[in-house]
């Protein structure tokens, strides 16, 4: 079963988020433009279930994403889930445009070998038509989609362990620029501007650039929260989930924010700073319209005006609810809270409207 980005409509389905730390589960309804939260939660993840992006403990996950289901109690059991970008290979191909979708299927497998570089039968594999070739009415542009079938059913068999069925399995890329949509025109620069969405995880640190609300560059590198809850954990003889919560509720030391917070940000600014330079290297681009900062590190308090006073360009913080309204079973201060790190969540969430 593969329904990578394309897959047609789908009712009622949960977005779900596995990221290395925590599930996040987000369920939405819409009454004409309006959209609803219907219910939400956060679940944190053992230790290590989830490396780099892969699942290493399916049933640790699983029985998390049960756990979840069991607290939040959504209405649906359909689910939505997202595979990081890393693991997937986009190429634009063209084709005759007068080819059925089953003949399109056929002849991307039989050429297949041209654009994967795995065996085919270890792949899964989806498409898109998106446009006419310019200037000629016959061929048409067609996006592909590949990911190794591994990444596909891990997912597919964590979220079966929890008691959810998986409808859609997308890339976090196009989750993301989904969820941008809802708050591309909250920004100062235009819907139309080239804006980098900065999503600092727990361990992984991903820039997504969108031009014109489309995503024209992604890259991952290695760098996260957690980071900042090991030096937390270090420093004050914390066990790691004690530094967890410190990190988020407050209570600690005095010297905390000049010893341990400020450091991190710093280097946070690094590595915005850096991803934001591989971009502009291999681009035509040497400036972005705006940031938008996404990923649980974006709640911390300040750092947004401390990353826009040391680059100069505007940030944002990652809101998709900013114009939602709210189930009187969600929590407003907590889903405020956890808002910029629920972007993916989000996203797939939105799938239930295609």
């Amino acid at each position: 079963m593969l329904q990578l980005p394309f897959s047609k409509k789908s009712h009622a389905l949960l977005g779900l988020d596995i990221s290395s730390t925590s599930v996040k589960l987000l369920e939405l309804s819409r009454q004409g433009d309006r959209y609803r939260v219907e219910s939400y939660g956060v679940e944190p993840l053992p230790q290590n279930a989830v490396v780099e992006k892969n699942i290493t403990d399916i049933e640790g996950v699983g029985e998390a994403i049960g756990r979840l289901i069991a607290r939040v109690k959504p209405h649906a059991r359909g689910a939505g889930v997202a595979v990081a970008g890393s693991a997937v290979i986009t190429k634009i191909i063209e084709m005759d445009a007068n080819l059925t979708d089953d003949e399109r299927e056929s002849q991307i497998r039989i050429e297949a070998d041209q654009y994967i570089p795995y065996p085919l039968d270890e792949v899964s594999i989806d498409f898109e038509v998106i446009e006419p070739v310019a200037n000629n009415p016959e061929r048409v542009n067609v996006l592909l989609a590949a990911s190794r079938t591994e990444n596909v059913e891990l997912r597919v068999d964590a979220l079966g362990i929890g008691g959810l069925v998986a409808k859609v399995v997308d890339v976090e890329a196009y989750a993301m620029e989904r969820a941008f949509g809802l708050l591309a025109d909250s920004l100062s620069c235009g819907p139309d501007a080239t804006v980098a969405i900065i999503d600092v995880g727990a361990t992984m640190t991903t820039l997504n650039v969108v031009n014109d609300r489309k995503i024209i560059y992604t890259r991952e590198q290695l760098f996260g929260g957690k980071q900042l809850t090991e030096e937390i954990q270090r420093r004050y003889g914390l066990s790691f989930e004690e530094a967890g919560l410190a990190k988020k509720q407050g209570g600690l030391p005095d010297d905390y924010e000049s010893e341990v917070l400020r450091p991190f940000i710093e280097a946070v600014v690094q590595q915005v700073t850096r991803s934001l330079q591989f971009f502009f290297s291999s681009s035509q681009y040497n400036d972005v319209d705006h940031i938008v900062l996404a990923g649980g590190t974006a709640s911390i308090e300040g750092i947004s005006n401390l990353i826009q006073d040391k680059l100069g360009t505007p940030v944002a913080v990652a809101n998709p609810f900013m114009n939602m309204s709210l189930s009187p079973r969600v929590n407003a201060a907590a889903i405020s809270n956890d808002a910029p790190s629920l972007m993916i969540a989000c996203g797939l969430a939105m799938r239930s409207f295609d």
